[in-house]
């Protein structure tokens, strides 16, 4: 009794230790998962915020400008600004004095300077992207007709050419297809540790302040209901949150996010989790198997190219353990229960047999087959061969069982044995036999090994998986 409640209120300690997801704490595991989650949109943001700058810039460009310049230290290009702005400058210029204008002759001719000054020293280079400058220049020379991009440039920006194409078709093409591809230069400014300056620090500070402080809260709370666990085993409990904690390789945040979310009941990964396990065990199971498989039969034709196999045969060197011979045990293990077990109550079916013989034989002779027609003989030859089957059955059994229960027949048929081992180790010793037994079989071993082994990572896998797959939608309750 006492111990009965011992056990108990060991039970109701461990229930107690134990922490249960109440539905009022869910609220906080949500909370928390959606703030993760939020941290690490902003990593992959400012990951990718550099190679697809292009893309925020022309969906969200005054949000891809701000962060660039405060974070990034991202300044758009002097060249390009100064090319732009003296745009700027001959539109408002055409636009009140009009094309064939003095005070615009100038304003091309700058344009045709800045455009060599573009071509020469290319923006684009400082930020990896000189292929946008070759669309630059393809499109124009497209839209000229010219081979070289500096003349089509230069006769872009003339008053004859944009007389005879017409200002607006001309500057509309401009605009359309040059300007936002010029938008995109930036010059990114290089920090005193001779590193582009990186300021996502700033952002991921609070983010990871407010994790560290419920890491420690959280390692502190299962030290509390786990007392028996160490410190050590309280921050592995919770080790999928520690890349929430480091600055760099903020990518293996996805880690404590799809843990939070599925802790959190947000999101549902138990199948997605389901099914990676069993193909990753399925995997490391035929691997392991092929591995083993392979290492058994390098064993075996190991053994075989050493004569073990030989020698053990032939008892040569041969250490007992036990000064039993273990073979002729189980020989006599198996003659007992094959005599006294399983002949008498297969013996009528042996008679049968033997019957079904001995007609046979009495079928295919001559004399019986003249006699046959008689009266009386066929039934008689019938009694005869049942009469003989039996007695030969019974006279069988009956032989087999007085040899292996009297000691003078035990002796015979043990000096049988012997005489049959001897004349065997004698002939495998003598002949080249045993050499090219072993030879065979090691051959043989060697396409088991390349016919069959190999095709296990292959065939079995499948099968595995089918299996699994089928077991998995069997014990699975229905919805």
């Amino acid at each position: 009794m006492a111990r009965q409640l011992q056990a108990g209120s060991r039970n109701q300690a461990n229930r107690r230790v134990i922490p249960s997801r109440k539905p009022r704490r869910l609220w906080f595991e949500r909370v928390m998962a959606m703030l993760v989650l939020l941290n690490f949109g902003l990593v992959l943001f400012d990951l990718s915020y550099i190679p697809w700058r292009n893309f925020y810039l022309k969906h969200f460009p005054q949000l891809t400008e701000r962060y660039g310049e405060q974070f990034k230290g991202i300044e758009s290009h002097r060249l390009t600004d100064a090319y732009l702005e003296a745009v700027r400058e001959l539109e408002n210029q055409v636009a009140l004095t009009g094309l064939q204008s003095p005070e615009v002759a100038p304003k091309l001719s700058q344009l045709q300077g800045l455009s060599v000054d573009l071509i020469t020293e290319n923006p684009f280079a400082a930020s990896d992207q000189s292929g946008t400058l070759e669309r630059i220049k393809n499109r124009m020379r497209r839209q000229i007709g010219l081979e070289s991009s500096k003349e089509a440039f230069t006769r872009f920006w003339s008053q004859d050419y944009l007389s005879r194409q017409g200002w607006e078709a001309s500057i509309q093409f401009f605009q359309g297809e040059i300007e936002p591809l010029l938008a995109t230069a930036y010059y990114r400014n290089i920090g005193e540790n001779g590193r582009f300056i990186d300021r996502f620090w700033q952002i991921d500070l609070w983010f990871m302040g407010l994790f560290a402080a419920e890491f420690v809260a959280r390692t502190l709370y299962l030290k509390q209901y786990h007392q028996h666990k160490s410190w050590l085993d309280a921050v592995i409990w919770r080790s999928y949150d520690l890349p929430l904690l480091l600055p760099f390789w903020r990518w293996l945040r996805i880690i404590p996010v799809v843990v939070r979310l599925n802790q959190s009941r947000l999101v549902n990964f138990q199948p997605i989790e389901r099914r990676i396990l069993r193909s990753l065990i399925a995997h490391i199971a035929i691997e392991l198997t092929e591995m083993v498989v392979l290492r058994l039969i390098d064993q075996a034709q190991d053994l075989i190219r050493r004569g073990e196999i030989t020698r053990w045969l032939l008892r040569s060197n041969y250490i007992d353990l036990n000064g039993v011979n273990e073979i002729e045990e189980i020989a006599k293990h198996f003659s007992d229960l094959l005599l006294y077990e399983v002949l008498p109550k297969v013996q009528p079916e042996l008679d049968t047999l033997l019957s079904y013989g001995a007609t046979q034989l009495l079928e295919q002779s001559p004399v019986y087959a003249g006699m046959r027609n008689l009266p009386g003989v066929s039934a008689a030859a019938n009694n005869l061969t049942q009469r003989l089957a039996g007695d030969l059955s019974t006279g069988l059994y009956a032989a087999i069982r007085t040899v292996l229960e009297d000691e003078a027949g035990i002796a015979l048929l043990r000096q049988l044995l012997v005489r049959l081992s001897e004349t065997l180790s004698s002939e495998l010793q003598q002949s080249q036999t045993a050499d090219e037994i072993q030879s065979l079989t090691v051959a043989l071993l060697d396409e088991v090994k390349v016919n069959y082994v190999k095709r296990l990572a292959a065939e079995d896998l499948d099968q595995l998986q089918a299996q699994s797959s089928r077991l998995y939608k069997l014990t699975q309750p229905e919805r």
